[in-house]
């Protein structure tokens, strides 16, 4: 029999339990380090018998020493785990199998249970599976010797078939898990690997890639994925993406790594496949860690506690990741013979017991972390590092493969891809990045809140595939209205997976709606949605689209209208002026802080030669001379520097001492008004209000500059009889203005 999936007939009469799924899994799985054969049961007959029922068919197996419980109750499960277990025994004994490894678990259905044991022959290890169906549609009908014994013959009668078809690795094999970050990872990795010179094949939820060519598109995490790599012509070194589906339905494509990687684990895909709990789902991608030969490496992020815990299981050496370096499971990992890797004064550095610590690379040299404002991009390059040296990888090819790994569409894509896109007045940031599930979205917004400018907007397409859990579309949404600007849903048509749109988008309607985020509108499209996105965007503000299905599309036509993906240099130039800083921060503060107001100019001046289009050291420029008394020189700096796109928090400050200069030069409307602009942008600065006052005096205003001054002061002071006299001390003065 070649199809793995077998459903009995749902007519067929179920007195005590029938068949509802047999599958073949041809590698490494949840219940076995090898293949396995899984049985799914609809045990409703048994669990909702009468108690004397129940007892009677375990008496017939020998189980008379057990309680029955009340039909439909958990511990009728119980006694069906038993039950079956004995029937499952008992036909491998009477087919000549003395030791059956098995397992037989209860599902969190009541009335199903899940029956696995391992096979070497595919045609005989399916059988069984048909056989037991058949005793448990027969079973009082005729005695339970006869059946078990008739049972067992047809399984020894049928002939071996074939064997299992996990691959024995020849070369050194990765495999990487996780519920994000794996494919990110896949890819650093094998980036680290062809560094190094090896011929190296990769599969992940993009396809089957050799040498950087792409051979296979499509989402081949699963067992096809393995076998395309290791069956490459010249490979030399293998990296898995293993995906949950691929454990849950086919098991491991290999029957062991050298090295496997855990990235985390959180709530994603709950409700299929029986994998109901986060806690379920971190036992599934540890199948990846109890298949390590023992002398490899099981690289497992330590500040997620389920994936530490795969440690007690693990069959090879632990390697924990942590970007905090204090974290307990570094020590752990250190004191059990394992090593460590973590982030350590801004550097990637290795730890182990008997060594010093060793650091690879600056942060900020490693362009997947975006300047190391993505935190969960730097753990993954903690992982891929260590993966990389625990495949035997030279320590200076994963330095160089950890620098010169870009986040772009060519190396990375779909995954925190940055664009500059010229729009009225400036330029948008775009952010292109996957974001399936909340923390997905969140590391995604992190991202995005560190490339806007300040008092810039930030705008997010949300959307995401329909097989998640109505808890986590609710959640997307609220993360999402709590945290972006401007939201509009984005549809996938491709990945609503059984879902309609209006389903999709009430869910995720109601999470905004808890955050108080009304009139969303929505696009059928990613594409349409990015581009709605970006006629709201002004300068400075960052749009960013959950991206599944038109990645391509989103590329092309950003490239048509003008857009470039952002190098490293770039990215870390928008994380700097983010912080309303300038990448010579360093060298500006030294200028005002030590040199004198003539070399101060001069040096001011030879910075502002070398790049005569930037604002922000027209600014500095401008206060330079204000500062030495040439406010006549200051004035038309100060206005350039405005006029060319000065930002915040700078741009106010101009505008301060613009009207400050111009008061000086007598120029007092054209101060006013320039001074009244910032009061109403910032009616809380005292610094508006005195700059204004100023200026009121010096137009022979004095009445209504002390009126001013009095607002300020009343406005900011603290003691009770201040608010008393208020309304007395603005009375005296002309009530301010």
């Amino acid at each position: 029999m070649s199809d793995p999936d077998v459903g009995a007939d749902a007519g067929a009469a179920r007195p005590m339990a029938a068949l509802t799924e047999l599958r073949v899994l041809d590698g490494p799985n949840l219940y076995f380090p090898r293949a396995a054969i899984k049985l799914t049961l609809d045990i409703t007959g048994l669990s909702q018998a009468s108690s004397e029922q129940a007892m009677a068919w375990a008496t017939d197996l020998g189980l008379s020493r057990t309680r029955a419980g009340q039909p439909g109750s958990a511990q009728r499960q119980r006694l069906a785990v038993r039950v079956l277990a004995r029937v499952v025994r008992l036909i491998a004994a009477a087919s000549g199998t003395s030791r059956l490894g098995l397992r037989v678990r209860p599902s969190n259905d009541p009335h199903e249970v899940v029956v696995a044991y391992p096979w070497l022959h595919h045609d005989r290890a399916v059988e069984l599976g048909h056989q037991l169906e058949t005793c448990l549609a027969r079973w009082g009908e005729a005695d339970v010797v006869e059946l078990v014994s008739a049972a067992g013959a047809a399984v020894r009668a049928t002939a071996s078939g074939r064997r299992p078809s996990a691959i024995s690795p020849s070369v050194p094999v990765a495999s990487v898990t996780g519920t994000n970050g794996k494919t990110t990872t896949t890819r650093l990795l094998a980036h680290l690997s062809m560094t190094a010179g090896r011929r190296t094949a990769w599969s992940s939820t993009d396809g089957v890639v050799v040498q950087g060519e792409v051979v296979e598109p499509g989402d081949y995490s699963g067992p096809a994925g393995a076998r395309a790599v290791l069956t490459s012509d010249g490979v030399q070194l293998g990296v898995l993406e293993t995906a949950r589906g691929g454990l849950l339905l086919r098991g491991m494509g290999v029957t062991r790594n050298d090295v496997s990687v855990v990235t985390n684990v959180s709530a994603d895909h709950l409700g299929l496949q029986g994998i109901d709990t986060v806690d379920q789902l971190a036992e599934v991608k540890a199948v990846v860690t109890r298949v390590t030969s023992r002398t490899g490496w099981c690289v497992l992020n330590g500040e997620d506690p389920r994936v530490l815990a795969m440690m007690r299981r693990a069959t090879g050496r632990p390697w924990v990741f942590a970007l905090d370096p204090d974290a307990p499971a570094l020590r752990t990992a250190l004191d059990g013979g394992g090593r460590g890797i973590t982030v350590l004064d801004g550097s990637i550095t290795v730890l182990r017991s008997d060594a010093d610590p060793d650091p690879l690379i600056a942060v900020l040299d490693v362009p997947v972390t975006l300047a190391g404002l993505s935190r969960h991009n730097v753990a993954n390059a903690l992982a891929a590092a260590a993966a990389g040296l625990g495949l035997g990888l030279e320590r200076d090819a994963v330095v160089e493969g950890l620098r010169t790994f870009q986040p772009d569409v060519r190396l990375n894509p779909g995954r925190m891809n940055v664009w500059t896109i010229p729009v009225a007045g400036g330029t948008v940031t775009v952010v292109i990045d996957l974001a399936h599930n909340e923390a997905g979205l969140e590391a995604l917004l992190d991202v995005c809140e560190g490339l806007r400018m300040p008092g810039a907007q930030l705008h997010l397409g949300l959307g995401t595939a329909g097989d998640r859990t109505e808890e986590i579309l609710v959640g997307l949404g609220e993360i999402a209205g709590r945290r972006a600007d401007d939201v509009a849903i984005v549809h996938k048509e491709r990945y609503l997976r059984g879902r309609t749109r209006e389903d999709l988008e009430t869910s995720l309607r109601a999470g905004l709606a808890a955050v108080g985020k009304a009139g969303v509108p929505s696009f059928p499209d990613e594409l349409s949605g990015l581009q709605g996105l970006l006629a709201r965007a002004v300068d400075g503000d960052v749009v960013a689209v959950m991206c599944h299905a038109d990645r391509p599309l989103l590329d092309e036509w950003l490239l048509a209208e003008g857009a470039t993906p952002d190098g490293a240099d770039d990215v870390r130039a928008k994380v700097v002026a983010a912080r309303g800083e300038h990448p010579q921060e360093e060298q500006i503060a030294a200028l005002w802080a030590h040199a004198d107001a003539t070399d101060r100019q001069r040096l001011l001046l030879a910075m502002l030669d070398a790049d005569p289009d930037d604002p922000r050291l027209m600014f500095e420029w401008a206060s330079a001379l204000d500062a030495a008394g040439h406010e006549a020189e200051a004035v038309p700096a100060y206005r350039a520097a405005l006029r060319d796109g000065l930002r915040e928090p700078h741009r106010h400050r101009a505008m301060l001492q613009l009207g400050s200069s111009l008061t000086v030069l007598g120029r007092v409307e054209e101060a006013l008004d320039i001074l009244s602009q910032v009061r109403e942008q910032r009616p809380s600065s005292a610094a508006a209000q005195g700059f204004y006052a100023l200026a009121l005096r010096a137009g022979s205003r004095s009445d209504r500059a002390l009126a001013v001054l009095m607002e300020a002061l009343l406005t900011h002071a603290a003691d009770p009889d201040d608010q008393d006299y208020r309304a007395v001390l603005l009375r005296y003065v002309g009530g301010g203005g």
